[in-house]
């Protein structure tokens, strides 16, 4: 996938985007290093703006493209971002996600500002809603994974990582779409060679798991998952699986309850609330899904869950 998307495009991209974003704490977590036998440090994307990561590349989109309305589709983190940049930037936004998407990112996405379109039972739906409605009305439609300006400004999280903490090892990274992680694998990679990048997503929807297996990307079955920012299928055209071919070592599946635990373990030893999204690296560290390479980041993604779920997982 070389010249998709560069190391320098992603600097450019931080360029574009300081001032508009939070540039996230990144802390050592005493237990999880104790329990890995390496440092671990948490990349706390979670106190970013709109609560998630997301808005980096929404952003970085959205000054690319300087168009005046957009669609996008989301499972909600990508729309709050989309809309935040939006706002900022004097655009219009129609956001389309699933019919069953997170109460709180609703929610959050009805007092942003854009409009709002729920469509359908899985995040599969929503994104077929958002490309017709983008063709319909000759609208740019940006792809919460699929689009090389998305991609370059999540990369920023790992040149933040890499000059904020020791020499690192690996990085820990929540999949779904592949966006993330294959613009923080470009990017670290560009800066060294020779840290593991590594992927986790939850068994009820492994798409990039799956594809990584086959070696191109299928269809899976998409299942209710606590992780619902990681949950749905991938385009068949989309960049992403290039780009975890040439930087991912692998994608680890994580069951339900060990997420569900992982965010417990968050909440009760480092004072964080995540998502379940968030929160799948540390499920995989907490139950040994990965073969240690350290010192490590592990990177969480958003805060955005509903008093619902946490309430459910901590009974």
């Amino acid at each position: 996938m070389a010249g998709v998307v560069s190391l320098d495009e992603v600097r450019l991209a931080a360029e574009r985007i300081r001032g508009f974003v939070v540039r996230t704490p990144l802390e050592r977590s005493a237990g999880l290093s104790e329990r890995c036998g390496v440092d671990v440090w948490l990349k706390l994307e979670c106190f970013q703006a709109t609560g998630a990561f997301k808005l980096r590349g929404a952003l970085n989109a959205l000054m690319t493209l300087k168009a005046d309305n957009v669609v996008t589709a989301s499972a909600g983190n990508h729309g709050l971002g989309v809309a935040r940049a939006a706002s900022l930037l004097g655009a219009s936004a129609t956001i389309v996600v699933p019919e069953t998407a997170s109460e709180a990112k609703v929610e959050a996405l009805r007092q942003s500002g854009a409009a709002l379109v729920q469509c359908g039972p899985t995040y599969d739906e929503a994104e077929a809603e958002g490309l017709r409605l983008a063709r319909e009305r000759g609208l740019p439609f940006i792809s919460a994974y699929n689009d090389p300006a998305v991609v370059a400004g999540a990369g920023t999280i790992a040149l933040e990582i890499l000059e904020d903490a020791p020499p690192i090892g690996m990085l820990v990274v929540p999949a779904g779409g592949g966006g993330l992680i294959g613009g923080i694998g470009v990017a670290a990679h560009g800066l060294r060679p020779d840290v593991t990048v590594v992927g986790v997503q939850s068994v009820a929807s492994p798409a990039l798991h799956a594809a990584m297996h086959a070696g191109s990307i299928v269809p899976v079955e998409v299942k209710p998952s606590l992780a619902d920012g990681l949950a749905g299928n991938v385009e068949d055209n989309s960049i992403t699986f290039g780009l975890l071919k040439d930087h991912v070592r692998e994608v680890a599946l994580v069951q339900e309850a060990e997420i569900a635990e992982a965010m417990r373990w968050l909440m009760v030893h480092e004072r964080v609330i995540v998502e379940g999204s968030a929160a799948v690296g540390v499920a995989a560290l907490l139950h040994g899904r990965l073969d240690v390479d350290g010192p490590m980041a592990v990177v969480l993604t958003g805060r955005n869950v509903s008093a619902a779920v946490l309430q459910q997982i901590s009974r």
